[in-house]
């Protein structure tokens, strides 16, 4: 299929994103790398009257460091910030799940907030954000308001964001000093969605992991450093609680096995990362 027939404008700035946004609401989109985005307008399932193409804004594919987090811009690419020297310090969460991000040319087009704006609850990215405990900067006019990753995504493919708002940036908190990170994930073929995919996060104060693939959005649990059945425990019922459906890829057991066994895997690494420093 071929998408309906829509206009086609470039916005320069977040200013003018804005201003279109403001005017044409829920008839426009904002395309920036657009890996997510042509495929539901050539299936359909999106028919907007005006596409805002901001792929070609400098000011908003910045990437800077900020008061303790990483602020990436609406336009900048995944391949950007996977190649960033220093990702590995910084947000060494995000180098582990980045192999797992589709192939290297969608990652050559695709940006970082359009994966998190489009909210698929087996994409990576958002599962970060979430284990990150990152945030989104959405823009309407010349205001802004941060939202934490855990009141954006609210449903599959839905998030908080309101018609005239830009997702003008999203904030990945930097690693601290005694972190440490796992990431696991199953998936049919290399570079396919995830049908599970697990991140973890282990410090002093205990274990914080995050599951993409299995409920409607990236859900979330935070433990004390759990170890042995204790922990067996604790993944089992947050893998119970996901409320995993059978689907024709795999059964909803089969989910539910993999939230356990691939945890396990993440929060190993994660506190094998973490001793090691």
């Amino acid at each position: 299929m071929k998408p309906a027939a829509f206009d086609y404008v470039r916005a320069d700035s977040a200013e003018a994103a804005c201003e279109l946004l403001a005017r044409h609401g829920e008839q426009a989109r904002i395309l920036a790398g657009g890996q997510s985005l042509m495929a539901v307008l050539n299936m359909r399932l999106a028919q907007p009257e005006m596409l805002i193409d901001i792929s070609r804004s400098v000011s908003l594919a910045r990437i800077e460091i900020r008061d303790g987090y990483l602020q990436v811009g609406a336009s900048a690419t995944q391949a950007e910030l996977e190649w960033r020297e220093g990702l590995a310090r910084e947000l060494p969460l995000l180098q582990l799940a980045f192999p797992h991000i589709s192939h290297f040319q969608i990652r050559n087009r695709g940006t970082v907030c359009g994966s998190i704006a489009h909210a698929d609850p087996s994409a990576e990215l958002p599962l970060c954000l979430l284990a990150l405990k990152g945030s989104v900067v959405l823009r309407r006019g010349t205001r802004q308001r941060l939202l934490p990753a855990d009141q954006f995504f609210t449903g599959m493919l839905s998030t908080a964001r309101a018609p005239d708002e830009l997702l003008e940036a999203v904030r990945f908190p930097l690693a601290r000093p005694g972190q440490g990170f796992g990431f696991r994930e199953f998936s049919r073929r290399h570079g396919d969605f995830a049908v599970c995919a697990v991140a973890a996060i282990a410090d002093a104060q205990g274990l914080r992991v995050a599951v993409g693939g299995v409920a409607d959005r990236p859900m979330v649990r935070e433990w004390p450093l759990l170890e042995g059945s204790a922990l067996d425990d604790a993944l089992n019922e947050f893998a119970w609680a996901l409320d995993a459906r059978d689907d024709p890829q795999i059964s909803a057991a089969s989910r539910r096995h993999l939230v356990r066994r691939l945890g396990r895997q993440a929060v190993a690494e994660a506190l094998q990362a973490r001793n090691s420093k």
